[in-house]
């Protein structure tokens, strides 16, 4: 078992939540049930399948957590660069999400090889 609060890809999880809270409260309203949701939902996704998996048993099983939380960064990492195309954040924010949601994807790469 992991103790998934001294985890840096958990922590770094959870700043990726609170930025994309920060970006889609921008967005437009009709948006609330559309794209901000499912931005907000797989950015929670991270983290949470982290903790999940660290409290599970084996090691197979966080793996197979964090191969949860690694298809939600690559739905959230879609989802930056629609609201690009959208037009709904720059590419300042988008060039910024995008570095954070694949730096994440890396430690989970990382992470999943030395449970291996």
């Amino acid at each position: 078992m992991h103790n998934f609060k001294e985890l840096i890809i958990w922590q770094k999880a959870r700043k990726l939540v609170k930025q994309v809270y920060k970006t889609t409260s921008s967005f437009p309203s009709d948006e609330k049930f559309g794209l901000v949701s499912q931005m907000r939902r797989a950015s929670i996704s991270i983290p949470s399948n982290i903790a999940e998996g660290s409290g599970r048993g084996t090691n197979a099983d966080f793996n197979r957590f964090l191969d949860m939380a690694q298809g939600s960064a690559f739905e959230l990492e879609t989802q930056v660069y629609l609201s690009l195309d959208l037009e709904f954040i720059s590419e300042n924010q988008e060039n910024l999400l995008v570095e954070r949601v694949q730096e994440i994807q890396k430690m989970i790469g990382a992470l999943q090889r030395s449970l291996n």
